[in-house]
């Protein structure tokens, strides 16, 4: 079995309590730069990120050395922190050394060596300082500390090391739940497996009906011992994909011979917020009671955690962690090591902090990496990489702050209002910027080191942690700005400023979390054109993009288009009355369950009114702004009444993508809008942006986001191959070529002109 040495230490070395209360500490990219700089400091003769290898009682171990001097026969591990040394807990100086002692062993059976001096070098990135905790040990004492934590590992290794070779053994001969495929689910299933063992990167547009959900992951877990892959990621940009994917997995184990024999671990990560038992209390063993002994209790809870045999969702792990009396999300994170399927949000791998990234990279995993509903990818990660700065929050608690805070806060406080002086002539209107404000950055520093400094010494104030994690956030997207991303300064009323780092392009910031992925799958109902997703996402060269067949025909749907009605902005108004008159004249004509898509709630209303008076026999209900869960479920609901109306909606809204609504539930949709953004100045400099970067700033801006929610809309229609219904399209412009191009081509009879 292969294991990172990092992962060995963290696995035997740690002990004591989970303790999450704020500690000085760098920022991921102000450590790197800490490393960096000491590297760079130790001039000739010194290797950096010195690859080390070698087997201990079966186990094969890897890791990189910081830093390592064969003249002077010196290895030194970097350990990054922000103030007092004497912060770092004990625990984790422990771990440290662990860790040292480690790579020391490694680098003496790889060197032949038979003494070697060991520093374990802490580097305060503030104020540019080194203290070096400095050892010497001989390889025999140090081969003899690694063989205890091997053997402490050992048993663990076996374990999984069998386990692997059952799982392996078992999904290659994965039977399928079902007695054939759907029709093109086979197709879909044989592209999904050629790419991962091709270890490709595949945009596949999957239209609707053909079972996506259980069509790639049965295939993507046939793929894992072809392709000897070691983990499988299924990400979802909704909580109910989710829920079909855990599905998914416990149909697959109940159609195998023996289901009780199950050898494949399945992890559901829900969030933290979700996992929570104790969300009046902070993330530490004085204030929590799930949290004190944690680590003490952990091989416990792991050592059942892993002989559950089921999957290991939300419920699942809430009660072996209570039964250890431990924390269920952290739990959680730990399993997350152990499983070969984690199902989860899309930001466990894509945002700032992401898990399951950081374990690839520990870990170096070939880990297969599947996003469903991956149309959604583009303005998830722009809100990943987005950051707000508010001058209000600054301003409350600059009110009652310790006087030892007063300095750094009123020279924020000046900052704010130099900004505001400059954007004056803004008014109420969002102001964006070419840069960030000098000053609101140089003030902002020294906000993060004052309040780092007075929250290490001083007990937890949650005003003051908030503020800080809201600067370190804005500092950190502010240290990588360019033109990915956009500034915008807004002003609501006096002492209510904001300043807005906006990513526009993720590309940047995603490009190498898919290419730490073995083989990457974005799938959706509406992914063309892929050019649009490549060039957005930063996926790799040689990605390919694939649209399957729909298994439905235009026999089941009749697509009407309205040369003479225009929803314009400027003709909107004009167009209530004949829009209300054409609902009327379809329900009529056939009775039944409709949705009709309107580009804004005022849109919506006015054509709802003008139904009402024009056509008070028609029935008719309508979305509403900030719809609770509850109605939200009754508006549903309504779709299963014997009887039919038409049910009003906003395009992009809730209930334009993500429901099945088959058979009679939803016989047509009229759709009163091409989706198009607003075409006010934040669009327009992402437009430009766009056509700078990629030549395509309209198409990218505008017209592809919109036809896609419109293409989103109208699927609702047809979700099985029995269903048949009408589309209304309401605008001259989805005549035209270009528009009517970007949407599914098995809707007409003939390919799209």
């Amino acid at each position: 079995m292969k294991v990172a040495v990092r992962t060995l230490c963290e696995f035997t070395a740690r002990r004591g309590d989970l303790d999450f209360r704020y500690t000085p500490a760098p920022s991921s990219e102000e450590g790197i730069a800490g490393h960096q700089a000491i590297q760079s400091r130790r001039g000739y003769g010194y290797k950096s990120e010195y690859l080390l290898t070698g087997e201990c009682l079966g186990i094969k171990l890897s890791g990189r050395a910081d830093v390592y001097n064969p003249h002077r026969g010196r290895l030194e591990e970097i350990k990054t922190h922000r103030g007092d040394l004497s912060r770092i807990r004990g625990h984790q100086r422990a771990l440290h050394r662990a860790q040292l002692r480690a790579y020391g062993a490694l680098l003496c059976r790889q060197e032949n060596l038979k003494t070697l001096e060991l520093a374990l070098v802490y580097y305060d990135t503030g104020k540019d300082r080194e203290t070096p905790v400095t050892e010497t040990a001989t390889a025999g004492e140090l081969w003899q500390e690694l063989e205890v934590l091997c053997k402490q590992f050992r048993a663990w290794a076996e374990q999984e090391e069998h386990h692997r070779e059952l799982r392996d053994a078992r999904l290659s001969g994965l039977r399928f739940p079902f007695s054939d495929f759907r029709p093109r689910q086979r197709q879909l299933a044989e592209t999904v497996y050629k790419n991962s063992v091709k270890s490709g990167t595949l945009l596949l547009e999957a239209p609707t009906g053909l079972g996506k959900t259980l069509g790639t992951l049965f295939p993507a877990l046939m793929a894992l011992p072809a392709a000897r892959q070691d983990r499988l990621y299924y990400l979802t940009c909704r909580n109910t994909a989710r829920q079909l994917a855990v599905d998914a997995i416990r149909r697959l184990r109940a159609a195998q011979r023996t289901p009780e024999f199950w050898p494949l671990r399945t992890l559901e990560l829900v969030s933290k917020d979700d996992a929570c038992e104790h969300p009046n209390k902070a993330c530490h063993g004085e204030s929590c009671p799930l949290a004190k002994g944690f680590f003490d209790r952990l091989p416990d809870a792991r050592a059942e955690a892993v002989q559950a045999g089921a999957t290991l969702t939300q419920e699942v792990l809430s009660k072996i962690a209570l039964g250890h009396e431990i924390c269920p999300y952290f739990l959680a994170q730990e399993m997350a090591r152990w499983c070969d399927v984690v199902i989860g949000d899309v930001n466990r791998m894509f945002d700032q902090s992401a898990l399951l990234h950081g374990l690839i990279r520990q870990n170096q995993w070939r880990a297969a990496v599947m996003v469903d509903e991956a149309h959604n990818l583009v303005d998830r990660g722009r809100g990943m990489y987005s950051v707000r700065l508010d001058q209000q929050r600054l301003l409350r608690i600059r009110k009652t702050a310790p006087k030892v805070l007063k300095l750094h806060l009123d020279r924020m406080a000046r900052a704010w209002q130099g900004v505001i002086r400059d954007q004056s002539d803004a008014g109420d209107a969002p102001a964006f910027l070419d840069s960030l404000p000098s000053a609101v950055t140089g003030s902002l520093l020294g906000l993060v080191s004052g309040l780092t400094d007075f929250l290490a010494e001083n007990p937890p104030d949650l005003a003051l942690q908030e503020l800080l994690f809201e600067s370190v956030a804005f500092m950190k997207l502010a240290d990588s700005f360019g033109d990915h991303s956009l500034c915008e300064f807004r002003r609501e009323g006096r002492g209510r400023a904001s300043l807005t780092i906006q990513n526009l392009v993720p590309a940047d910031f995603l490009r190498e979390r898919f290419e730490a992925a073995s083989s990457v799958l974005l799938f959706s109902a509406t992914l063309s054109p892929g050019v649009y997703y490549r060039d957005l996402l930063g996926l790799p060269e040689g990605s390919r993009f694939t649209s399957l067949p729909s298994p439905f025909t235009a026999d089941q749907l009749q697509v009407n288009f309205t040369p003479r009605i225009s929803t314009r902005q400027a003709h909107r108004q004009a167009s209530a009355q004949p829009i209300a008159q054409l609902i009327a004249q379809q329900f009529r004509e056939r009775p039944g369950h409709y949705l009709a898509f309107f580009s804004s709630f005022k849109y919506l209303n006015d054509v709802s009114e003008a139904l009402a008076v024009g056509a008070p026999d028609v029935p008719q209900r309508a979305q509403h702004p900030g719809m609770s869960p509850q109605q939200r479920t009754d508006f549903l609901a309504g779709f299963r009444e014997a009887s039919g109306s038409v049910a009003f909606a906003v395009l992009g809204g809730v209930f334009s993508e993500g429901i099945d609504l088959p058979g009679d539930q939803l016989i047509g949709a009229f759709v009163a809008t091409l989706g198009l953004p607003p075409f006010d100045p934040w669009h327009e400099i992402l437009k430009d942006r766009l056509q700078q970067r990629f030549g395509a700033g309209y198409d990218y801006t505008y017209l592809i986001p919109g036809l896609q929610k419109v293409a989103q809309a109208a699927g609702r229609v047809i979700r099985t191959p029995e269903d048949e219904g009408v589309i209304w399209l309401i605008d001259d412009r989805f005549l035209r070529p270009p528009v009517r191009n970007l949407l599914p081509g098995w809707w007409f009879q003939e390919q799209p002109i």
